[in-house]
């Protein structure tokens, strides 16, 4: 029968171990190590450790006799583990991460674990280890556009001065459509949610028909003026300018952050401009959608009303779509931005950088 070997702890040690067990940068695995040989010292038995550790009584025994044998060298670091030693992997390492930046496969866009295994001749979970630990994701792409504009500086600042210093006697409201939200119905009953299975959603739909949102969000309180219409051009524009007009105060002036469409500047927009002073169109640079703030509304509109959701009508779609607006508005929070016009003239200057430098072909 074996017995578990009695543990004495020098002052230093005891010191030491209970900086370990306490310390918030020392690992999980080195905290109950300390406090696994610091019970150990009071006498505990190994399976009483275990019960009040929450781990098997071999663990505990395991590292009890591997400080009665080494002290506290013992315990700081983990036990030699098999595999592959680790200078081979290595030795590897500058290759994979090679091949999966710079190179692809005959046949496809990108390297899977599998393929650039089999094209090296090693193990796919050395490829699986080497890309985590380098923060590797060939499988996963990032969509992007640079701004063309060559007003784009200018008409960012100007935009920006609005969100972060909006002008006295004065409203900020960011406008736009959603154009084509198409009212769907799907060909089978879904399934709820129910523990341990997802809710479930045919792939396939009918078509209802579609709507336009027209919606402007008033940046200081975040409260979205909003018309559902069955078309987009400059005249349901121009009646959605009237509604801007009507519900807001008309002391104020209004300045509306917009896009380039080319009905937001039609001759007769333009007219209808000139006899309402108080209308100040600021345009947002070409290619710059993220920069009008009413396209995170929509977003939010669309992932939490409108993607899941089934409409056997258009007026039942607008009708879900004016819901979800009208419990915005009764407690409604502004949309606050808070990267100034220097700090994304920065980030943009960088990317064109790695644009310019980037390999072609």
């Amino acid at each position: 029968m074996r017995v578990a070997p009695v543990v004495r702890l020098k002052k230093s040690e005891r010191i030491t171990l209970q900086h370990w067990s306490q310390g918030r940068r020392v690992s999980v695995r080195q905290r109950e190590r300390a406090r696994i040989v610091l019970m150990a010292s009071e006498g505990r038995s190994n399976q009483e450790i275990a019960t009040v550790m929450g781990v098997k009584a071999h663990t505990v025994g395991r590292w009890r006799n591997r400080f009665a044998e080494l002290r506290l060298a013992g315990i700081e670091k983990d036990l030699p583990r098999g595999g592959r030693p680790r200078d081979q992997r290595e030795g590897r390492e500058s290759e994979i991460i090679r091949k999966t930046t710079q190179e692809t496969p005959k046949n496809a866009t990108h390297w899977s674990t599998r393929t650039l295994a089999k094209e090296l001749g090693v193990t796919q979970s050395m490829i699986h280890r080497v890309w985590k630990a380098n923060g590797l994701k060939p499988h996963l792409i990032r969509t992007f556009k640079l701004s063309r504009d060559p007003h784009f500086e200018e008409k960012l600042i100007d935009v920006v001065g609005l969100y972060l210093n909006p002008p006295e006697k004065a409203l900020v409201i960011s406008a736009d459509e959603k154009s084509q939200i198409q009212a769907l119905d799907r060909t089978q009953p879904s399934l709820p949610m129910i523990p341990g299975r997802c809710g479930t959603m045919t792939h396939d739909y009918k078509r209802n028909g579609t709507t336009t949102l027209f919606a402007a969000i008033d940046m200081t309180r975040g409260k979205v003026i909003a018309s559902c219409m069955p078309r987009h051009r400059h005249q349901e524009w121009i009646k959605f300018l009237k509604q801007i007009d009507a519900e807001t105060p008309e002391d104020l002036d209004l300045h509306l952050i917009v896009d380039n469409y080319a009905t937001h500047k039609h001759p007769r927009v333009k007219n209808w401009l000139k006899r309402h002073k108080r209308f100040h169109i600021h345009f947002i640079p070409t290619s710059s959608s993220w920069l009008n703030v009413i396209e995170r509304f929509f977003r939010d509109l669309d992932e939490k009303r409108v993607r899941r959701g089934v409409f056997r009508s258009v007026p039942q779609l607008i009708d879900a779509v004016m819901g979800y607006i009208e419990q915005h508005n009764s407690d409604p929070k502004p949309f606050v931005w808070r990267k100034t016009a220097e700090q994304i003239i920065e980030k943009v200057g960088r990317a064109k950088l790695a644009l310019n430098n980037a390999p072609t072909g």
